[in-house]
């Protein structure tokens, strides 16, 4: 039976993944919908009987949000596997762990409490682009195959052989060491196993906000802004920690500040994981994003390994991972996606280990693997308001302009600027109204003078460039 049109705000079907706020761009009703037709084309394609893992986060809307999702997978003939409340990565596990034929996690990320949506795998590839604007225009179309027996719905609890493949990521290194370390879960739902986790890993954890409330009443979560990482900072600093390790809303994404207190970001991060990547894998492809410093490109290289500058956005990381064979890659956003000894996905949790590995296997504390980095100038991730209608293109403005003129432009992904002594970069956000700019130089004076142009060519372009 062929279902009814149903119209979707075009402005939640995202790059690589649905977002929306609700009760203004996103409903249950929509949910519902969504569930419609991932199921007819796993339909199509598998036939009746195939199954969809799916899970949801913490926020106060995801349980009724999981509801319509499932309501719609079932309506299809899909069997739907729910894997219960508990961060992203736990649902990526289950669709490998289950041998599933694809999954659906309801999550708004690290995006304010009423902002929810859905991250998606078909298989084990992500399900995004150009699949996610399909799935749009079958809803718009009716084209939608309704069964006449719906598909049954279980429960299954994963969280056990979940929390196993996490204490046992450092296990090629030998024995842990015993470090102190301070975890905060921001209150998001990745609390619950956090909490479970340490209590299978040697040394002292200082837990801060594990209980899971969608309200986030303590701090946004969300680890690549300095302010949300001042919390952890203090207990480092106060109670002499070697470490401290944060989660963003749904535990795919991490932050890290070392026993002084001081913050790596995702790309400092990247680049002592891949040394101990490489250390295994010789010669590897290693994937960053286009927002990551030149300092993790240099490293790679110094390395032996081939670097690789791609795409933001953890679908599209993912999928260059395939097709290069990558073991490892990751965003300056804070996803580290491992397929050295894992499964390939973005996992906050499996990554905070593999660095207490690391830390394990050098014999060094983080800070001492921090100070043998090069250094370069940077400034965090700014973001400046801009309309979802208007943020494409305003890049898509100033990278033509900039061309014109002779700059040298990576396009890529947003625009980046090359220049002797460093670059900047400017692109639009598909999660947020916002345009994501950064810029790095080897001094201060060169940093002074890329903001400046970065300033300039927002200006240019009649965008308030206060913010950076």
């Amino acid at each position: 039976m062929t279902g009814t049109k149903y119209d979707i705000h075009p402005t939640i079907l995202r790059e690589y993944d649905i977002r929306g706020i609700v009760g203004e761009t996103l409903s249950v009703a929509d949910a519902k919908a969504i569930g419609r037709a991932f199921g007819t084309i796993v339909v199509r394609k598998l036939g009746t009987g195939a199954r969809i893992c799916i899970g949801y986060d913490g926020r106060t809307t995801s349980p009724d949000m999981e509801q319509g999702l499932c309501d719609g997978l079932t309506s299809t003939g899909v069997d739907v596997i729910r894997v219960g409340r508990g961060p992203t990565p736990m649902l990526y596990f289950a669709v490998y762990h289950l041998e599933a034929d694809g999954g659906i996690m309801v999550t708004g990320s690290h995006n304010p409490p009423m902002h929810n949506g859905f991250k998606m795998m078909m298989g084990h590839k992500s399900f995004f682009g150009d699949d996610i604007q399909h799935l749009g225009k079958m809803c718009a179309d009716g084209d939608i195959d309704v069964a006449d027996t719906a598909g049954q719905s279980m429960t299954q609890d994963v969280t056990e052989p979940y929390l196993e493949s996490l204490a046992a990521a450092h296990a090629p290194v030998g024995e842990l060491g015993a470090f102190r370390v301070a975890w905060d879960a921001g209150n998001g739902s990745g609390g619950e196993m956090m909490a479970e986790l340490v209590k299978r890993l040697p040394g002292e954890h200082i837990l801060l906000n594990e209980e899971i409330d969608g309200t986030f009443p303590n701090h946004h979560p969300d680890p690549t802004v300095a302010e949300n990482l001042v919390q952890i900072q203090n207990v480092v600093k106060e109670q002499n920690l070697d470490l401290g390790i944060a989660l963003d809303g749904d535990a795919d994404r991490i932050g890290v500040v070392d026993g002084q207190g001081r913050i790596l970001w995702a790309d400092q991060l990247m680049a002592l994981l891949a040394r101990d990547v490489l250390a295994d894998n010789p010669g590897a492809t290693i994937i960053a994003d286009v927002k990551s410093s030149q300092l993790f490109f240099d490293e790679v290289a110094r390395l032996g390994g081939k670097p690789i500058m791609w795409q933001t956005g953890h679908s599209l990381i993912k999928g260059k991972m395939a097709v290069e064979k990558s073991p490892f890659a990751g965003e300056m956003s804070g996803h580290i996606f491992f397929a050295d000894r894992y499964f390939g996905f973005d996992d906050a949790l499996y990554a905070g280990v593999r660095l207490l590995g690391v830390m394990s296997r050098t014999g060094k504390s983080l800070a001492e693997l921090f100070d043998e980095l090069p250094r370069f100038i940077n400034t965090p991730e700014i973001r400046i308001e801009c309309t979802d209608e208007r943020k494409f293109a305003i890049v898509e403005e100033i990278r033509d302009r900039l061309s014109a003129e002779g700059a040298d432009v990576n396009d890529i992904d947003g625009v980046r600027v090359s220049v002797d002594g460093g670059w900047w970069l400017l692109r639009a956000s598909n999660t947020q109204a916002v345009l994501v700019a950064r810029c790095e130089a080897k001094d201060e004076d060169q940093l002074e003078t890329l903001k400046m142009a970065l300033r300039n060519a927002l200006q240019a372009s009649g965008i308030d460039a206060s913010a950076v």
